[in-house]
C-alpha cells in the first residue's frame, strides 16, 4: 500500500459499499478520505467513475456484480465476510431478498457492522415507500423551518441526504466499531434521514420549547428575521452574509455601517423590519468586495458570499487547503484534520483490483474468479 492510501486514522478498515447515490457514497467518501479502503460493488459494467464525481472519490476497488445472479451474491457475501463494514442503501427488505440478510452474513463474519441508510427507516409506516431528501425532512420539521415567510424551500440536500444521512450513518458505524472493541460483535446501524435531519433540530426545538422560537418561517433571529442575521445585496449584485449575534460585534457592524443609532435594543423584534429595510439600501451603495474591505480585520462577522468558482480563492481557504484539484477537478480535501494521521484523498486506479482483494485475505480463487468476470 502506498504512502497516500495508508494514510489517515482508519488505515486498516475494510468496508464493503454497495452502489447508491445521496449519503452511501459521501459516507463511503469520508471514510475513503481517512484512510478505509472501499471495495464498491456496482452493476456489472458500471465499475469505472467520472472523476467529476466527486462523492465516488477514493474506492480501493470497483466490481460489478448481478446481485439477482445467485452465483454473483455468493461472491458478494464472500466478500463481505472479510470486511469490518457494509454499507448499503437499499429500501427495507431488498439487502435480504438478495439473500445477503445481516443476520445471514454475521454467521460469516460475527463483527461486521451493516449500516443500512435509507429515507424513512428500517420500520414504520413510510419504511417500504420511496422518497428523496425534501420528503424526508417534511417529516422533522426542518423544511418547514427555512425559507421565506410565504413558502419553505428546499435546503438543497444538504440536510437529509448528507447531514442527517450521511453524516447520521458515520456517526453510527463508527460508535458500532468502537462498542466492537469491547463485545467483539458487530450489529446493524439504522441510519435514517427522518430521524438525522429531526436530530439536526434539537437546538431548534430547544429554542421552541423555552418560547425563543416562533414555528413561523422567518420570524425568528435565526431564520432571515434579524436584521442582524440575514443577507444582503451590494451594488454589483453580489451579497454579504452579516451574523453579529453579540452585542458587542453588532456594535462594531453598526459603527462600520454608520447605524449607531441602533443601539442597545438589537433583540427588540419589532425594530427588525425597519432596520432590514435601511440595511438593505445602504448595502446597494458598495459593491460587495468594497464592504469586504471596509469590514476586514474586525469582528462585525461579516463574510461575502463566495460562488462555487470563487472558494478556492479566498485567502482563508488557500492557506488551509479547504479545497483540492484532483485530475483537474476542485474539489473539497480530507476532513477534519488529525495531527498524527491526516487523511487525504487517494488517487484513482491507484492499486489493482487483485492486489487489494488479496491483501484482504480474499480466497485467490475467488479473486481469480472476480478477474475473470472483469
Amino acid at each position: 500500500m502506498s504512502g497516500a492510501a495508508s494514510a489517515g486514522p482508519l488505515a486498516g478498515l475494510k468496508v464493503v459499499e454497495f452502489a447508491a447515490i445521496g449519503p452511501v457514497p459521501f459516507a463511503a467518501m469520508v471514510l475513503s478520505d481517512l484512510g478505509a479502503e472501499i471495495v464498491r460493488i456496482d452493476r456489472p459494467g458500471a465499475t469505472t467513475t467520472d472523476p467529476r464525481d466527486i462523492t465516488c472519490r477514493g474506492r480501493s476497488a470497483r466490481l460489478g456484480l448481478d446481485l439477482k445472479n445467485a452465483d454473483d451474491v455468493a461472491l458478494a457475501r464472500q466478500l463481505i465476510a472479510k470486511a469490518d463494514v457494509l454499507l448499503e442503501g437499499f429500501r427495507p427488505g431488498v439487502l435480504e431478498r438478495l439473500g445477503l440478510a445481516p443476520a445471514d452474513l454475521m454467521v460469516d463474519n460475527p463483527g461486521l457492522i451493516v449500516t443500512r441508510v435509507t429515507g424513512w427507516g428500517q420500520d414504520g409506516p413510510l419504511s417500504p415507500r420511496a422518497g428523496h431528501d425534501l420528503t424526508y425532512i417534511a417529516l422533522s420539521g426542518a423544511l418547514h423551518a427555512i425559507g421565506p415567510a410565504d413558502h419553505p424551500i428546499p435546503p438543497l440536500n444538504l440536510v437529509g441526504d448528507y447531514g442527517g444521512g450521511g453524516m447520521l450513518a458515520l456517526v453510527g458505524l463508527l460508535s458500532a466499531l468502537f462498542e466492537r472493541a469491547q463485545s467483539g460483535r458487530g450489529q446493524v446501524v439504522d441510519a435514517a434521514m427522518t430521524d438525522g435531519s429531526s436530530l439536526l433540530m434539537a437546538f431548534v426545538y430547544g429554542l421552541k420549547a423555552m418560547g425563543q422560537w416562533q414555528d413561523v418561517r422567518e420570524t425568528n433571529m435565526l431564520d432571515g428575521a434579524a436584521h442582524f442575521y440575514t443577507t444582503y445585496r451590494c451594488r454589483d449584485g453580489r451579497f454579504l452574509a452579516v451574523g453579529p449575534i453579540e452585542p458587542q460585534f453588532h456594535a462594531t457592524f453598526a459603527k462600520i455601517m454608520g447605524v449607531e443609532d441602533f443601539g442597545p435594543d438589537q433583540y427588540d423584534t419589532t425594530r427588525w423590519s425597519e432596520r432590514r429595510d435601511r440595511l438593505r439600501e445602504i448595502f446597494l451603495t458598495r459593491d460587495r468586495d468594497d464592504w469586504v474591505a471596509a469590514f476586514d480585520g474586525t469582528d462585525a462577522c461579516v463574510a461575502p458570499v463566495l460562488a462555487m468558482e470563487e472558494v478556492r480563492h479566498h485567502p482563508h481557504n488557500a492557506a488551509r487547503g479547504t479545497f483540492a484539484e484532483v485530475d483537474g477537478v476542485v474539489q473539497p480535501a480530507a476532513a477534519p484534520r488529525f495531527d498524527r494521521t491526516p487523511g487525504a484523498i487517494k488517487a484513482a486506479g491507484e492499486r489493482e483490483t487483485e492486489d487489494v482483494l488479496s491483501g484482504w485475505g480474499v480466497d485467490a480463487t475467488l479473486v481469480e474468479t472476480l478477474a475473470g468476470k472483469g
